[in-house]
């Protein structure tokens, strides 16, 4: 019971620390990682061990399914040569070298280890990634690959995970078998996530229709795909992902607004608090890491570790450049396709932030091999990969907005695709309303009314000043009339919210039905916001 008050105290200061990130503009996950730091010297903290196989079910399936619904399916398979070239060649590549490296350099440190080790640091989190890099106005197409690297390489570099573990345990290691399972475990686990979600795309959109059963559903959709992967030994985190990527393809179809508003705000603080529960358990376990490691002198210690963080920064330009450049050389449809600019390949490669995914991998790593000795350099191989986390987050992610800036990327706007959509589905609209109505058995009445609506949007739309002035000289002034609107519109709203209220204290209205107007008036928002 203690250690649970411990963990909700710390869990409340973690979220007093997220609403500070907001106020100063600080990427959270780096917050995360210095909490966890800041954990671990409060004396008097208990050590709290969770098994392996329970960290892996309760945190990994969620937070593999959340970066699967952040993803966009068309872009990400448009993007499919660089996206797997980053998950699995720069997975495997960096493993292999992080484990050459490790076994050279550390006293006692056998190839099976560093190649856990490798596998563990390997992949760049999608979450770390998205946050750092969110407001930084990165090309649509450079997002989209890290994302969909970040989603991928979780899968590649926790199927070698595996084979580390496996390897520590028998004492041998085949690599063509291994490469063969490899590929077993990889389609087997897609293919099993891909019926799992076409089961649960049935089950959304002809069986259950309640937003909060709905959403239920989405929690355990991760949990189902994993377990069922699992159970026929193939990859539990693969099949996550190939669930998660093909019912997000799919959702406009089986999803009412009521339910994605509550699906999406729910899972919001899932994640968050998933997140934040992670980083306090590494704090609390670095304390006893550092007590059973302390046979390395602490020079050492942060020598191993920067050496294996820069290890990880290297590699990732090592292999981008090629992978980016020799593919336009080679093929002329390439060249001309897709865009290209080479400061990109530079932003991509220092976007190797380290986070949640591998810190998890580490805690889940057994204590014991075969339940009979130690399993050789775990504490070695937490305290290596917490470093390389806090490094590349730090390091990386606190220069990468100077960066930007100094590389002179033109910013890319969301606002221009929004102010393009909302132009094309407003005249389509107001055109559907005069071919399907004008001469149809509807009053003059309701038809002025419904035309009304779409032209006065179509109007609003060019007098926020927003299609050309995204991008040149007049964007303060499109903004400002843009806020402006947004902000009249949002005083409106709660001036209906605060009139309803008074309603139903004065006994004007039913509890019921200000439940449904405020709902309409939270879509309402949701809209503008």
């Amino acid at each position: 019971m203690e250690n649970i008050e411990i963990i909700i105290a710390l869990l409340a200061g973690v979220t007093l620390l997220a609403i500070l990130s907001q106020k100063i503009n600080f990427p959270f996950p780096i917050l995360l990682i210095l909490i966890g730091l800041v954990i671990a010297l409060i004396p008097n903290l208990p050590v709290v061990e969770l098994n392996s196989d329970v960290v892996f079910l309760i945190f990994l399936p969620p937070i593999l399914y959340g970066s699967a619904w952040g993803t966009n399916w068309h872009e990400f398979k448009a993007n499919m040569r660089p996206i797997l070239l980053s998950a699995i060649g720069l997975v495997i590549f960096t493993t292999c070298l992080v484990a050459l490296v490790a076994h050279a350099f550390i006293p006692g440190f056998g190839w099976a280890e560093g190649f856990v080790l490798g596998a563990i640091v390997s992949p760049p989190d999608a979450v770390a990634a998205s946050a750092v890099t969110k407001h930084l106005g990165l090309h649509r197409r450079l997002n989209t690959i890290l994302e969909g690297e970040s989603l991928i390489n979780d899968a590649s570099g926790l199927i070698a995970y595996k084979y580390g573990i496996i390897a520590v345990a028998t004492g041998n290691f085949i690599f063509w078998n291994a490469s063969v399972q490899f590929l077993w475990m990889a389609i087997a686990g897609i293919a099993i996530g891909l019926l799992i979600g076409y089961i649960l795309y049935l089950l959304h959109k002809f069986i259950v229709e309640e937003p909060t059963i709905e959403t239920v559903i989405t929690f355990l959709s991760p949990y189902i795909a994993y377990l069922i992967a699992e159970h026929f030994h193939v990859s539990g985190v693969l099949a996550v992902v190939a669930a998660g990527l093909f019912l997000t393809s799919k959702q406009m179809e089986i999803f009412s607004h009521s339910t994605r508003i509550k699906a999406y705000a729910t899972w919001e603080t899932v994640l968050f608090i998933l997140n934040g529960v992670i980083f306090i358990l590494i704090g609390l376990q670095l304390k006893k890491i550092m007590k059973d490691i302390e046979k390395y002198p602490l020079d050492e210690l942060f020598f191993y570790g920067l050496i294996i963080s820069v290890l990880v920064i290297i590699v990732r330009f090592v292999w981008v450049y090629p992978a980016a450049i020799l593919p336009r050389v080679f093929s002329k449809r390439i060249r001309e396709k897709e865009y290209f600019d080479i400061r990109n390949v530079f932003i991509f490669s220092w976007s190797g932030m380290r986070g949640v995914v591998s810190m998890a991998a580490a805690l889940a790593l057994p204590y014991t091999v075969n339940e009979v000795y130690p399993f050789p350099n775990r504490d070695m191989i937490v305290f290596l990969t917490f470093c390389v986390v806090i490094f590349t987050l730090v390091v990386q992610g606190l220069t990468l907005a100077p960066i930007i800036k100094w590389m002179k990327l033109p910013k890319y706007s969301i606002l221009e695709d929004e102010q393009k959509t909302r132009v094309m589905l407003t005249s389509a609209s107001i055109e559907f309303i005069e071919e399907n109505f004008a001469f149809n058995q509807i009053s003059d009445e309701v038809l002025a009314q419904i035309k009304s609506k779409y032209e006065i949007r179509f109007n609003k739309l060019f007098r926020s000043d927003l299609p050309n002035s995204v991008i040149v000289e007049n964007k303060n002034r499109a903004e400002e009339i843009f806020n402006q609107y947004v902000n009249t519109e949002k005083k409106l709203i709660n001036m209906e919210r605060n009139l309803i209220k008074l309603a139903r204290k004065d006994g004007q209205i039913s509890n019921e039905v200000l439940l449904k107007i405020e709902r309409e008036l939270d879509l309402e928002e949701s809209q503008l916001q």
